[in-house]
């Protein structure tokens, strides 16, 4: 059997049916809707905005959310969230097409579980209908990891918090109508931490494209500056000064979805060379007659099976509430080193063939950093994971 997509993804006793069902009503709209046109998007530098009418269509945009709000919760679980990273990286794109068409993955969370009853019936059913957007606004341009020393701030003002400061490297920045923004509130450090949604359409804030971009090239990228923005404090979420404790329940599904996509995109660049391996002939055979090809192959192989089996876990400790934020930041870890190296091997078989746009090697190629760095950077996973085991 050959090494595909498919078939170099092992057993996973904890799918049903109805995930298999899913992966396959999915992949049948990404190949009609998003395959045929994703390098044009790619070149262009964004996606339609009919994009979002269109997942909302087959459920995607509410997959996981509650029913009250217009979701789809009943029966889902990580596991179909799993799925979705899989296969949109499937079709060629590690990240750039979800951190825009699915971007409300982090940016609607914060408003669910710690906004007001009033605030989740303006923001949640637009968002999950495709009608507007919403993003998340963390990192700014001092730093991106250094989560409890932002400078933003939100200084009260009776009814209202005015707001000052700027956010950079925001996926969804430029269409979204609303961002769910960590800002200073109080004194140094996590402590003086909140979360606010802020209205883009609010006098005072202002949003440049980033689109010089190495990776993730059709994805919606910007920086935010926020000139004395008058908020209404109604648009608090959760309590003041509670803001670093919202920010980091995020991160975990974040995450689990990177580290996803990253095997997902590791296995991609397998199949492909190992589909350019047994047709390319060289020196009167196969590439994949030659040994050295052939260990290529199997380095990349024996990665994704480790990684494949670690997220296998995790998974199902997310699930059931059992998984350890430290093994999920070495998760990543491990998901990222093995989309590297996979990009690389597979980048080496194919050659010049790798070299020119409109494959998905080059694209992951390129899109690795984003990846390993986005969410956390590896040497910020890793001091995490050394801190969670007492080290």
């Amino acid at each position: 059997m050959s090494l595909s997509f498919d078939s170099a993804r092992l057993h996973n006793p904890y799918l049903r049916p109805e995930h298999e069902e899913w992966r396959t009503q999915l992949r049948r709209w990404l190949s009609r809707e998003v395959e045929p046109f994703l390098n044009d998007w790619e070149e262009a530098g964004q996606i339609p905005a009919s994009l979002w009418a269109k997942a909302a269509e087959i459920g995607v945009l509410q997959l996981g959310y509650p029913e009250q709000y217009g979701g789809i919760s009943a029966g889902i679980d990580q596991w179909h969230m799993n799925i979705v990273s899989e296969e949109f990286t499937r079709a060629g794109s590690a990240g750039g097409l979800v951190s825009n068409l699915l971007i409300h993955g982090i940016g609607l969370p914060p408003v669910l579980n710690y906004g007001s009853d009033a605030i989740k019936q303006l923001v949640v059913p637009p968002v999950l209908a495709g009608e507007k957007r919403i993003s998340l606004g963390i990192t700014e341009p001092s730093g991106g990891s250094d989560v409890a020393n932002i400078t933003t701030t939100a200084v009260r003002d009776g009814d209202h918090y005015i707001v000052n400061g700027s956010k950079t490297f925001i996926s969804g920045a430029m269409n979204a109508d609303w961002v769910s923004t960590a800002v200073r509130t109080g004194g140094e450090g996590g402590k003086g931490v909140s979360m606010l949604l802020i209205p883009t359409d609010l006098p005072g804030v202002g949003r440049t494209p980033l689109d010089r971009k190495q990776g993730w090239c059709c994805a919606d990228t910007g920086s935010l500056y926020f000139d004395n923005v008058r908020v209404p404090v109604g648009n608090l979420l959760g309590e003041e000064g509670k803001g670093f404790w919202v920010i980091m329940t995020n991160f975990n599904p974040e995450r689990l979805s990177l580290a996803v996509t990253m095997e997902a995109a590791a296995r991609a660049c397998l199949e492909d060379a190992v589909t350019w391996a047994q047709q390319r002939k060289t020196f009167g055979k196969r590439l994949a007659d030659h040994q050295v090809i052939r260990h290529k192959i199997a380095s990349m192989k024996q990665r994704i099976n480790a990684t494949q089996t670690y997220l296998q876990y995790l998974t199902q400790a997310y699930i059931e509430g059992r998984c350890d934020p430290g093994d999920l930041a070495m998760a990543k870890v491990q998901a990222s080193e093995t989309m590297e190296f996979c990009a690389r091997e597979a980048s080496q078989i194919l050659g010049g063939a790798s070299y020119l746009r409109g494959n998905r090697v080059e694209r992951f190629y390129r899109e690795v950093r984003v990846n390993a760095i986005g969410g956390g950077s590896e040497e910020i996973m890793r001091d995490l994971a050394a801190r969670q085991y007492g080290l």
